[in-house]
């Protein structure tokens, strides 16, 4: 693995590091930092690692932090193929065993979460700890409210290949800033974060990547349904919602998982992470504990 430092935005907490770990057939960009029991954290659309820099500095102190780019994302090899949740689970198995850990706490948030559910769900010993937030598990039944006037528009306008990656080819910075400011309640993402986001996303190939995520839905809600048709979730699990999901999760995730708390963020939107960071540390630290 090649290693890079990179700089936090505040705090005393260790910088996070750079690496290049090949899982897969592709190289994902993670960044690690702390030393401990490892807690894997899993970003989303239209998101990088940094998603997760001010709950990194925080567990950092007690935890080995690890936050990849999922395949094709941020700086992570632009793969043909392999977006559905069952590979992206592959890869974050390889990257566990890459880095060393036979186990870890796994977050995750929007298009992290089916592949951490089906980690847990396949391989039940290699996560201690399962933390879900702000996205749907397949086609699950429990969604239904949430579903009620249809999925979000963009689910079909991401889906159609070629459409929308040729729609937006230059419109990237307006199209992603959208998503920032409603996934914060119209607060928007600080500079830093969204330059990073925004870059991430620009560029044809970035964007087919991105939503090569939502033309595998079909195949990761059959994934998802096999897997549930197998077993139960016997992983000890927690379903935290915000706006828009709610407690959508925890809907779907309640009949199916033998251990599951569920949690509302007050006056939060979908990006809990960096809207309300220290709202979720305070559901985390004693759950990962």
């Amino acid at each position: 693995m090649s290693v890079s430092p990179i700089s936090s935005p505040a705090g005393p907490a260790p910088e996070p590091r750079l690496h290049r770990v090949g899982v897969g057939g592709v190289e994902l960009n993670v960044a690690t930092a702390g030393t401990g029991p490892a807690v894997l954290l899993l970003h989303g659309f239209p998101h990088t690692w940094r998603l997760w820099t001010h709950v990194m500095q925080d567990l950092a102190g007690r935890y080995r932090v690890i936050a990849p780019d999922l395949r094709g994302l941020g700086a992570s090899t632009r793969a043909a193929d392999g977006y559905d949740p069952g590979t992206l689970a592959e890869d974050c198995l390889g990257l566990l065993d890459a880095l060393g850990e036979g186990s870890a706490s796994v977050m995750a948030i929007d298009a992290g979460v089916p592949p951490a559910f089906l980690m847990a769900m396949r391989s039940p010993g290699r996560v201690r700890r399962l933390v879900l937030m702000e996205s749907l598990v397949g086609t699950l039944p429990g969604a239904e409210r949430f579903l009620a006037g249809g999925p979000p528009w963009w689910f079909g306008f991401h889906s159609v290949p070629g459409l929308a990656e040729t729609v937006l080819r230059g419109d990237e910075a307006a199209y992603i800033d959208w998503f920032l400011d409603a996934g914060t309640l119209g607060q928007g993402v600080g500079g830093e974060f969204r330059d990073a986001f925004v870059d991430a996303y620009s560029g044809s190939e970035a964007l087919r990547c991105a939503f090569s995520y939502y033309r595998a839905m079909p195949t990761g809600a059959r994934q998802i349904r096999e897997a549930v048709e197998a077993g139960r979730l016997s992983v000890r699990t927690m379903a935290v919602g915000a706006q828009p999901v709610g407690n959508a999760l925890e809907q779907q995730l309640r009949p199916v998982t033998d251990d599951l708390t569920g949690h509302l963020v007050e006056d939060c939107g979908h990006i809990i992470p960096l809207h309300r960071p220290e709202a979720l540390l305070r559901l985390v630290r004693p759950f990962l504990v």
